[in-house]
């Protein structure tokens, strides 16, 4: 790539960010658009606009997101929200630090000397980009004293790390805290999750079985236990219903819009009661939506009385009076063997894994290591999946798969356009899948929450675009250019290796560019959700609640955002001295993510969970592996320099290991567990644990008819002589 390309590259992509942008100062001033840009304050009744939209200037999201305060990020979209954005405040500190003294103290260095112009090789675009060459790393002469800048400047970036990192941990940490300490009653902190049931004694039930192995242990504080059952039958019922009470609501809509539409009397809907609503006898949609929820509720209420009785499982929630006793509950060990009477914190009710509750301890291990193993195959042979998809997708297997489609392939316009797209569109598709796939794999593993199975592939994931974007970029394409010469002499590969570095740094230079410019732009802008809102809106939606379903804009999205944000800062540490130019990106890049995500927060994104920043030990891990990535990778580099003080950088990657053992040693006990001072605080008032234990029982045994008789086999009675402290 010359300068030119990459000037029309970076110009063209600012571009389409302000065309963007200007887009969503327009787009969100329409008041039929403000269910899309501003769920958030709606679902918590506030004015979409403080102060009306016509009044308005187009740009005061930016005022209002850099105003906002960590607190205002907690109130509206949770404390994991708030960690997030100390994530993003880290690195972008990090970067900006490092810039401070990398840029002028580098690159007068490197553009001084002059190993580009009189070697012609080793540059940054393989011999192209000589403007930007000079100021690159590749341009110093090998064994020269000027090398000893890049490796102090190579321990800056790993001090200013560790610096800020600490810091990021022990504010994330307070924050927990005193999210933990807050005294409004919040169920999940009553209660823990038990695994691993040993077998039933004869004439006790499970739910007798539980109840008098912790009212011994807890007598005064053990409230009451709900042992887990199979409910996959009670929830394929219970969906049946929602679903017919939600076509119910829309005929009634469609019969209500007749009405105003056309005569006084209206007209009642009809549909066929066959196969797919196109067979059948044609009946009136109202009634016969009223006669199948009247069939079907005496049958999921008997459904749920044999649930209660029969099918009952190896789990338990476990419900105490007190925080403190929840707490030592759940990081104490109970049984003899740790395959029994396994006890955890309990997740909140909305993120609970139900399937994965009865899951056997061993047979989690088992799982987890074939997970791994499946994981590590995955990332290492993902070229295998592409090239069976892309060899399916060819023009001629299509014709023999799809014999229909043949005149349509055979239309040369069509045929050129699907054999340039055709490839490119199954790799698309298949990394869109990408993380679903991991998700699925997470859960596989037998973890009992949403939160915990998305930190779990969200580290696949980090792993899988760390080794298949950027290791491989840099690996594959190297190796694929100097395939003969390695061939020729085997013992090059590791120079072939080291030099190619500074070839690829404009590839990751205008990669990086293009994600804070065209993927903030599209973020902020956020037209594929409107357009869809809109399209649903007028042909698809007749009720509120499919309104309301068809812009409800979901959370964050962690799972993927995280490993993409981890990505981009991998590519940066390890070219910041290689490649200092890099830097500046990296700033704008978090940056302007911290800006327009802080607005998506406050206003868009509403969270699906609250872990209260169980992510930031995942974060600090995948920020650590980074650094020990660029450590070594400058290891090497200064390696292929022929700098003989490049022992000096030996240490680096064991201070990092170091750190990274102190920090989990002093941080990580208090995000696994919560520690006993701060449950023992006070709380604003006496709880109701009935109310809190209502509040786990699953939407599908959840009857009207509430009444303690019908719960009685798998929901224990409460403890008479429990007493409520905090």
């Amino acid at each position: 790539m010359d300068f030119d390309s990459f000037l029309t590259s970076l110009g063209t992509s600012f571009i389409i960010f302000v065309f963007l942008m200007c887009l969503f100062a327009w787009l969100s001033s329409k008041p039929g658009n403000t269910v899309v840009y501003y769920p958030n304050r709606i679902l918590k009744g506030l004015d979409p606009w403080e102060g009306g939209s016509r009044t308005r200037n187009p740009f005061t999201w930016i005022k209002e997101a850099m105003s906002s305060s960590e607190q205002d990020v907690i109130n509206m979209s949770g404390l994991d929200t708030a960690v997030y954005f100390v994530f993003m405040s880290t690195v972008l500190g990090i970067f900006a630090l490092s810039g401070i003294i990398l840029l002028p103290a580098l690159l007068p260095v490197a553009a001084t000397d002059d190993s580009i112009q009189a070697a012609g090789k080793n540059t940054t675009s393989i011999g192209t980009f000589n403007d930007l060459d000079k100021l690159s790393m590749g341009n110093i002469t090998a064994k020269s004293p000027r090398l000893w800048a890049f490796l102090v400047a190579t321990y800056w970036v790993s001090f200013v790390t560790y610096f800020l990192l600490w810091r990021g941990y022990k504010h994330v940490s307070e924050l927990r805290a005193d999210a933990l300490m807050s005294p409004e009653v919040r169920p999940q902190q009553f209660a823990v999750l038990v695994r691993d049931l040993p077998d039933l004694p004869k004439g006790q039930s499970r739910k007798e079985q539980v109840d008098a192995y912790f009212k011994a242990i807890y007598p005064d504080t053990f409230y009451r236990s709900m042992v887990v059952t199979n409910n996959k039958e009670a929830n394929k019922i219970y969906e049946e219903l929602e679903g017919y009470k939600k076509k119910l609501a829309r005929a009634e809509a469609v019969y209500a819009e007749s009405k105003s539409a056309g005569k006084p009397e209206g007209t009642r809907p009809t549909i066929k009661t066959g196969f797919l609503g196109l067979l059948g006898k044609r009946v009136d949609a109202i009634e016969y939506y009223n006669e199948k929820i009247k069939e079907i509720i005496p049958k999921l209420e008997a459904e749920q009385k044999i649930t209660l009785k029969e099918k009952q499982l190896g789990a338990a929630l476990v419900f105490f009076t007190s925080r403190v006793a929840a707490a030592s509950a759940a990081q104490s060990l109970h049984a003899q063997l740790v395959d029994t009477w396994t006890v955890s914190d309990a997740p909140e009710s909305r993120e609970l894994i139900w399937n994965n509750l009865n899951i056997k301890f061993f047979q989690r291990q088992i799982r987890q290591y074939v997970v791994y193993v499946i994981v590590a195959l995955t990332i290492m042979f993902y070229m295998i999946p592409i090239g069976f998809i892309s060899a399916l997708t060819t023009l001629d297997n299509l014709k023999k798969i799809l014999p229909f489609l043949k005149p349509v392939i055979n239309i040369t316009a069509v045929k050129t356009v699907l054999e340039a797209y055709l490839p490119q569109i199954a790799l698309i598709v298949f990394l869109a899948l990408l993380p679903k796939l991991l998700l699925f794999l997470s859960k596989t593993e037998g973890i009992p929450a949403v939160s915990h199975a998305v930190r779990a592939a969200s580290g696949k994931y980090f792993y899988f675009t760390v080794l298949n974007v950027f290791i491989g970029v840099t690996v594959g394409g190297t190796l694929f250019k100097t395939f003969k010469s390695i061939e020729k002499d085997p013992n090059s590969i590791v120079d072939i290796l080291a030099n190619s570095l500074p070839g690829n740094a404009t590839f990751f230079l205008t990669y990086v560019a293009l994600q804070f410019f065209v993927g903030y732009g599209l973020e902020l802008s956020r037209i594929v959700p409107l357009i869809i809102y809109h399209l649903k809106r007028k042909y698809l939606c007749k009720t509120e609640a499919e309104l309301k379903e068809a812009w409800f804009p979901g959370d964050l999205g962690y799972g993927t955002r995280v490993p993409s944000d981890m990505l981009i800062v991998t590519i940066v540490f390890c070219y910041s001295c290689i490649a200092p130019l890099i830097i500046p990106f990296g700033v704008v890049y978090f940056a302007l993510g911290w800006l327009i995500l802080r607005n998506q927060a406050l206003k868009v994104y509403v969270p699906a969970y609250e872990s209260y920043g169980r992510m930031w030990p995942h974060m600090f891990l995948r920020l650590v592996a980074a650094l020990l990535l660029y450590q070594i990778t400058m290891l090497g580099y200064f390696g292929s320099k022929k700098f003989i003080y490049v022992g000096f950088l030996i240490p680096l990657p064991i201070l990092s290991l170091i750190f990274v053992y102190i920090c989990q040693k002093r941080f990580y006990k208090s995000f696994s567990d919560t520690a006993l001072e701060v449950a023992s605080r006070e709380l604003k008032e006496i709880p109701s644990m009935e109310h809190i234990f209502r509040s786990y029982i699953p939407l599908s045994l959840n009857s009207e008819k509430v009444d303690d008789d019908q719960f009685e086999d798998a929901l224990s009675q409460a403890s008479r002589s429990g007493s409520f402290v905090v």
